[in-house]
């Protein structure tokens, strides 16, 4: 069918007769510059001096014009080889902030019986910080090897893997499907860019946040104006 823009901003690529949260049981979330608002890794790089040379390989990346994320993401950390950890607390303090509607929808979620899976192909640094916030159920994120307080530019190896890509975001999605006893078309999945499409892919609703035009295209649901709990104008009121 073609893309229907119901109120301004909110963009609807498919029929979604009486869709309701209760029908979902979890909802995945990408963090930077979905959840939150900024890309944690170009403003850590700002602490050396290199944010203009590393947000132009996270764009980008998250455009689609680098395929492989992974090289990608190891080429950006390792420009950060010497930010210290305070850098980062002053980025999580002055810096980092909750989208728009965030906390409006988690809180929907929740009440709606939903668990909230947060996966990132940023850092757990602040992944955790974002988990307390929203009281978030499951997280997954890449950890930064850290040396006397220093960034040493490499990433520790997890136990699931090197590094969570657009690949590993959606294996979560199925692994926190399959603990949870659901099919992942019981799932929504929420993200911006072109590592998110492997999980939005997966799910039963997926919505493009702010997003880049081809992941725009491909979501169910894009909110191209205002904050993530316009998801909720889609949704049938509960009875």
């Amino acid at each position: 069918m073609n893309p229907i823009e119901h109120p301004p901003g909110l963009v609807i690529n498919i029929a979604t007769p009486d869709l309701r949260l209760s029908d979902f049981k979890l909802i995945a979330f990408d963090m930077d510059s979905t959840l939150i608002n900024i890309e944690c890794i170009d403003e850590i790089a700002d602490a050396v001096g290199r944010k203009v040379e590393v947000a132009a390989i996270t764009e980008a990346a998250m455009r689609g014009e680098i395929t492989d994320f992974k090289d990608s993401l190891r080429r950006r950390v390792a420009l950060l080889k010497g930010v210290r950890v305070k850098d980062m607390e002053a980025v999580c303090r002055e810096r980092l902030r909750l989208n728009p509607g965030a906390a409006e929808l988690v809180r929907a979620c929740k009440a709606a019986g939903l668990k909230i899976l947060l996966v990132s192909g940023g850092f757990t640094f602040f992944a955790d910080r974002v988990k307390e916030m929203l009281d978030i159920d499951y997280t997954r994120a890449n950890v930064l090897e850290i040396e006397n307080g220093t960034l040493t530019g490499q990433l520790v190896d997890q136990p699931w893997g090197d590094i969570c890509d657009g690949e590993e975001k959606r294996r979560m999605l199925v692994e926190t499907c399959a603990q949870l006893g659901i099919n992942p078309l019981q799932a929504i999945a929420v993200g911006d860019g072109a590592n998110d499409l492997p999980m939005m892919g997966d799910a039963g609703l997926s919505v493009a946040y702010h997003a880049k035009p081809t992941v725009r295209a491909q979501a169910m649901v894009a909110i191209n104006e205002g904050g993530l709990d316009r998801l909720l104008e889609i949704m049938t009121r509960e009875s």
